[in-house]
């Protein structure tokens, strides 16, 4: 099968047409090679543990254009990979703090996406042979995915919920 990089990401991926997501930007065969690595994850609660970094580390390495729903979707994307990261919240703390930051999504503003969105993407996991090497490149990617963004962390930093701060960590 033939491959191309994925315009967005920079992955290799299957030479495909197909769907992609509505407002994400990314080529048909990356979005169904990460349609592939959630279907894994949807079917193996050991390999849900890393779910939310790898919706979040794809949603941020494919930003949209500048309409408000890309703005937020990448908003709210970077602001949980900033509590997983930085701040040690569990998955669940991570997401209520993530949706009461929703709740505060009408103000962001649009961030210029970095030159490159880091070396790992949904094809790397997806090539992970067992659930221990999955999960640590979910966890890799969401950290190359979230430092990509370092030029713009200052204002990411500044959308945290407060309360979200001070949620019990991991």
């Amino acid at each position: 099968m033939n491959t191309c990089k994925c315009f967005r990401c920079g992955g290799e991926y299957p030479d495909i047409d197909g769907p992609v997501h509505r407002y994400m930007n990314s080529s048909p065969g990356c979005w169904s090679v990460y349609g592939e690595v959630l279907a894994r994850e949807y079917s193996d609660p050991q390999y849900f543990e890393v779910h939310r970094l790898t919706v979040d580390a794809y949603a941020v390495q494919h930003p949209g254009s500048k309409d408000r729903q890309s703005i937020q979707s990448v908003g709210v994307h970077l602001i949980r990979l900033c509590l997983f990261l930085e701040h040690g919240l569990t998955a669940e703390n991570a997401n209520d703090a993530m949706l009461e930051a929703g709740k505060e999504k009408h103000s962001f503003i649009y961030l210029e996406p970095p030159p490159s969105f880091g070396s790992i993407t949904a094809a790397d996991v997806y090539r992970a042979k067992s659930v221990e090497e999955h999960k640590a490149i979910v966890k890799e990617w969401a950290r190359t995915a979230w430092n990509a963004w370092s030029i713009h962390h200052d204002i990411i930093r500044e959308w945290l919920p407060n309360k979200a701060l001070h949620r019990t960590s991991r």
